[in-house]
């Protein structure tokens, strides 16, 4: 994208190199959880310091994107929306991780993706007519079928786990309060490490008002979109734009680039998906040309496969810029 829009004033850049400057100091096998004592898996990991408008400017400026690991990155052994799948994705690229949060009977915020659990783990039912006992007993299952050692883990847990590594993109299904995943978030200190994913106008301005520290990811495909996101009284400043699946438009990404509003495009989906046309012809450099077109983010089923194109164009997230550290 072009960054002569940008309002940053001199003092936030100041501040921006000061925190990327110390970043080279952080000790890579660092706890995850301090209090744990535990030591951190080896891989990537973006500096716990920097919020997401900070990264995101500091990849702009550097001509980057990054990729978003839908429901984690899941693959043979490392099922959907578990601890596995993140960490296989971590290891192996920097990357933003998004999974879905669900709630059981009882009250307990967790990570699933369907309304059942047929799909995703060896139990079945409706998950939110389920006590969380009898939902954590299940084994979760790959994209196989195979069944795993992964139990579905608690949103607290997922967010502890990626909160000093990465930014979290979270995704409410309908059985979710937003209270409860923003109250978590608060007493984990983890609103600078978040984005909130908000599918109509009416869920982004109910998720500013309980959240205005935090940012939200809107679906805006056009810029009338962008908008009635003003008109709502939604601060640009807090707003990233989920620009849809079809084809990456380079001149809507200029307007919201005008406006400081970063770019999200999605490859993923199902069998029409830019990811499996990707897949299917062997041309991975559509992901550096999509990137070329003003996008922040590329959110995809194929994390490694489209960080490594955009790495081989130049125009991926590197060690040792913009807070970025690996192995």
């Amino acid at each position: 994208m072009a960054t002569q829009h940008r309002r940053r004033s001199l003092f936030s850049t100041l501040l921006l190199f000061a925190a990327l400057a110390g970043c080279g100091d952080r000790d890579s096998e660092a706890g995850i959880d301090g209090a744990s004592g535990e030591q951190a898996p080896r891989g990537w990991r973006i500096d716990a310091d920097l919020n997401v408008n900070e990264f995101l400017d500091c990849l702009e400026a550097n001509g980057r994107s990054i990729v978003s690991a839908h429901r984690g990155g899941p693959a043979a052994g490392a099922p959907e929306n578990s601890l596995a799948a993140f960490e296989r994705a971590l290891e192996a690229a920097p990357a933003l991780i998004e999974f879905d949060v669900a709630t059981s009977k009882d009250g307990v915020v967790f990570l699933l993706h369907d309304d059942t659990l047929e799909r995703t783990t060896d139990g079945d039912g409706v998950a939110a007519e389920m006590t969380w006992e009898a939902i954590s007993a299940m084994k979760l299952a790959d994209g196989t079928g195979r069944t795993t050692d992964e139990s579905a883990p608690t949103f607290a847990v997922a967010l502890a786990a990626l909160k000093d590594r990465t930014f979290a993109q979270v995704d409410f299904k309908r059985s979710t309060r937003f209270e409860d995943v923003i109250d978590e978030i608060r007493r984990q200190d983890a609103a600078d490490r978040v984005v909130l994913i908000a599918y109509s106008i009416a869920q982004a301005r109910r998720l500013h008002r309980l959240a205005p520290e935090m940012m939200i990811s809107l679906s805006m495909e056009t810029p009338d979109r962008l908008a009635a996101a003003r008109t709502a009284g939604l601060a640009e400043d807090r707003l990233l734009a989920f620009t849809g699946t079809q084809s990456a438009d380079a001149a809507l990404n200029e307007t919201l680039d005008a406006a400081d509003v970063e770019v999200i495009f999605g490859t993923l989906g199902g069998a029409s998906s830019i990811d499996r046309a990707i897949a299917a012809s062997g041309d991975e450099s559509r992901y550096a040309e999509i990137s070329r077109r003003g996008v922040d983010i590329i959110a995809t089923d194929r994390p490694l496969a489209a960080h490594g194109a955009l790495a081989a164009a130049g125009r991926g997230a590197e060690n040792g810029l913009c807070g970025v550290t690996g192995p």
